[in-house]
């Protein structure tokens, strides 16, 4: 539900901004406040993300510059991952590897 109201409101800006009605800055932080809130991962979540595509521990890290070991870590649930690294997980998760690479 939250998805298809932030596509609409996205929409209706755009079209707003397409008008002259409401200029490019504003369009920017409407759309900066429709992301999608990121969620913490398991390290079941992890393993099956990177098995979906196909990923060593070692390409995973690779594509996160990130040393392999991390990504054990987080899939032995002895660390987890933050920042840039879970959004980048979240990437992966809605939108595929290609979207990285």
């Amino acid at each position: 539900m939250r998805k298809s109201i932030a596509q609409s409101i996205t929409s209706t800006i755009k079209d707003l901004n397409k008008s002259g009605v409401v200029d490019e800055i504003t369009m920017r932080n409407i759309e900066n406040l429709c992301i999608p809130d990121v969620h913490e991962y398991t390290p079941e979540q992890i393993i099956t993300i990177r098995k979906k595509f196909r990923l060593s521990q070692a390409a995973l890290a690779s594509i996160f510059n990130i040393s392999p070991s991390t990504v054990q870590k987080w899939e032995q649930g002895n660390k987890k991952p933050t920042g840039a690294s879970q959004k980048l997980l979240d990437i992966i998760e809605r939108k595929g590897i290609q979207a990285l690479v």
